[in-house]
């Protein structure tokens, strides 16, 4: 336990103690932060722009109904566990090695959307100081910024999503308010989608896809949570609030603007004052990407070298990685990959939550160690029934154009994952029978 002493180490290789639990609003807020962003606004008005009102909003709640399951099931098990995704993967049919693989899939997707938001965090800064920034200092200030706060930890997290989630809200509202003094709501809300038509189902693709990492890290913020109960309000309210109240409130806000632009529709209704907040929101979920990247890092440095460095050191090294990269401009090439990581990361969570509720392969090591507040034993070191299956469900989520991708990869997985256990613990159990017999 003197590992977790380190500055911003944050529990980053043990679990977290009662004692260390905070209360319902602090981790709620972190989780509406991470929902209630440019991005969850970006995704609402475009929506609204290829949707009617109710179109819209029966694909934003399919699609948040799916976050909402995958987020409580696997945060339940890091709350109940007090540990992070990658860690608590070691024993939820990933072994020592495929956790590493988990913690290398996560945080290269993590920094590079660290990377890819701080260089729109710091556009907007060069738009707000009409280019007396320029672009690369405003790059460095915001890059750096980030990972000075994420290197303190979740409690800091908390504390600035205590400023930024009221700040952000407080604008949403605003403009909405100045959208329905000009116009009726009942009228916006019957009127045609003002641009190219999009399907229901194409539209809950695209909000259950574009939160599926961050309903797959779930566990990095609930092993904070004092209990079951605090994570499904956690993240109940956190999909009510950030994912379909917001949402829905720039559906009705791009088709009072009649365009998804959405600094274009904040400048309409809130000036540049909302217009800043909005793109300061980006803080806020950049907060937790690099937060999630240095939990994986520090595993796979704990699983490959068993060295256990701290956190805050490792956030320090990435964030610079980070932030040198935006800089330079580099991640934006690299969307498309950071695209095709996400399809590989829903399946995590299909393999997880049915070795951990169903199998239950290390329920009892993992029910012991917790009574004394330690690790299990060491994990195996890789399933290869796992990487089967992981494969599987990436290639249903990039191949097969039906549906929804990042949930048919995460059902695959699970599905293959748990007929082959099935399969194998069968073919054991007659082996071992066998062996009595004889003897």
């Amino acid at each position: 336990m003197e590992d977790t002493k380190k500055l911003g180490d944050d529990y980053s290789l043990s679990r977290v103690p009662k004692s260390a639990r905070l209360p319902l609003w602090d981790i709620t807020l972190v989780r509406v932060g991470a929902l209630a962003t440019l991005s969850q606004f970006l995704l609402g008005a475009a929506l609204g722009y290829g949707m009617t009102f109710w179109q819209a909003f029966w694909a934003m709640f399919f699609g948040s109904v799916i976050l909402q399951v995958v987020s409580f099931l696997i945060g339940y098990a890091g709350a109940r566990e007090g540990l992070s995704t990658s860690l608590l993967s070691r024993w939820t049919g990933f072994g020592r090695y495929g956790s590493t693989i988990i913690g290398a899939v996560i945080s290269i997707c993590c920094i590079g959307w660290f990377g890819v938001q701080n260089s729109v965090f710091a556009n907007g800064l060069v738009q707000a100081t009409d280019g007396k920034l320029i672009l690369p200092v405003a790059a460095a200030i915001t890059g750096l910024g980030v990972t000075v706060l994420v290197i303190f930890g979740f409690k800091l997290l908390s504390a600035t999503a205590k400023v930024a989630v009221p700040a952000f809200l407080l604008v949403v509202a605003f403009g909405i308010y100045d959208v329905l003094s000009n116009q009726s709501i009942i009228s916006l809300m019957s009127t045609p989608p003002p641009g190219e038509a999009l399907s229901i189902g194409v539209g809950a693709t695209m909000v259950a896809g574009g939160f599926m990492i961050g309903a797959v890290i779930t566990p990095d913020f609930t092993r904070f949570a004092r209990s079951g109960k605090d994570v499904f309000w956690m993240t109940t309210i956190g999909t009510i609030v950030g994912e379909m109240g917001v949402g829905m409130i720039a559906v009705l806000m791009a088709h009072a603007a009649k365009t998804s632009d959405v600094v274009s529709i904040m400048l309409q209704t809130s000036g540049w004052i909302g217009a800043a907040v909005v793109v300061f929101s980006t803080v806020k979920i950049n907060n937790l990407n690099l937060y999630s990247s240095s939990l994986g890092f520090t595993n796979i440095i704990d699983s490959v070298f068993k060295i256990k460095v701290s956190r805050g050191m490792v956030t320090l090294i990435i964030g610079v990685i980070g932030t040198v990269l935006s800089i330079l401009g580099i991640l934006d090439r690299f969307v498309d990959f950071l695209v095709l990581l996400g399809v590989m990361i829903p399946p995590i969570a299909g393999i997880i939550v049915v070795d951990y509720f169903v199998l239950k392969t290390n329920r009892k090591a993992l029910d012991e160690s917790r009574a004394e507040d330690t690790l299990p034993a060491e994990p195996e070191k890789l399933n290869p029934v796992t990487i089967v299956a992981w494969a599987v469900g990436f290639a249903a989520g990039y191949f097969i154009k039906a549906g929804i991708p990042s949930i048919n990869s995460l059902i695959v997985s699970a599905v293959v994952y748990y007929v082959c256990m099935l399969i194998i613990n069968a073919a054991k159990s007659r082996s071992e029978l066998k062996g009595k017999i004889a003897s």
